[in-house]
């Protein structure tokens, strides 16, 4: 790929693909057990009121989960139809557009954010600028989850849209740990816990999640 995948072409290919992404996945079924004791270690590092952004939230599948481990949850997503489906399917939570690289919110006003697999179409740069924004608006002590395909390299993720009649152009920027790990150190977040995992069955990348905090200990 010769320039890198832009905000817009992003949000025009999840605008195309929301209802199918949306009615398949509904709630936590592509996830392991081990991403979901992942999820729990991070609610379990919370602090204070608990308050938490989905950051790149898409449909809003996971923010009843957050819930449920005792996180004031909300979101935001690149996509408006991707926010359209999160505010019909979970009216109860808060959901906005806008983009991770560019939060509408204050400093320092979420305990937690949470970034699931919302990383993976931004370069390098973009990866660097939403950690950025990420560390922005976390309070002292606040905790921050990456969710991310494992490994390197870029890859065309478009046909798998494709079989659902989904003309999309979509690429995703694989990383390693230690990437992902540095570029939160870079914007003063410690990592504390790590996890990667071979592809399972159904997935065609390892995956991984860091957790960090803005200080090293609690």
């Amino acid at each position: 790929m010769n320039a890198p995948q832009t905000d817009e072409a992003v949000r025009v290919a999840y605008d195309e693909v929301a209802n199918t992404y949306a009615d398949r996945f509904r709630t936590t079924e592509p996830e392991l057990p081990l991403e979901l004791a992942m999820v729990e270690h991070f609610a379990s590092l919370l602090t204070g009121d608990r308050r938490v952004l989905d950051a790149g939230c898409g449909a809003g599948r996971m923010l009843p989960y957050l819930a449920e481990l005792g996180c004031v949850a909300e979101g935001v997503d690149l996509s408006p139809e991707m926010v359209r489906r999160a505010r019909a399917d979970h009216p109860e939570f808060a959901t906005q557009v806008a983009s991770i690289t560019n939060l509408p919110f204050d400093d320092a006003s979420f305990d937690g954010v949470f970034s699931w697999y919302s990383t993976i179409h931004g370069d390098d740069a973009a990866l660097s600028s939403a950690m950025s924004e990420f560390r922005r608006v976390l309070r002292p002590g606040g905790v921050v989850l990456v969710a991310f395909q494992s490994g390197a390299g870029v890859q065309d993720v478009s046909q798998a849209y494709r079989r659902h009649g989904h003309d999309v152009v979509l690429v995703r920027y694989r990383r390693t740990l230690d990437q992902v790990a540095a570029a939160l150190r870079a914007v003063g977040l410690g990592e504390v816990a790590r996890l990667e995992r071979q592809a399972a069955a159904h997935e065609r990348d390892a995956q991984a999640v860091v957790v960090a905090t803005s200080t090293l200990t609690h």
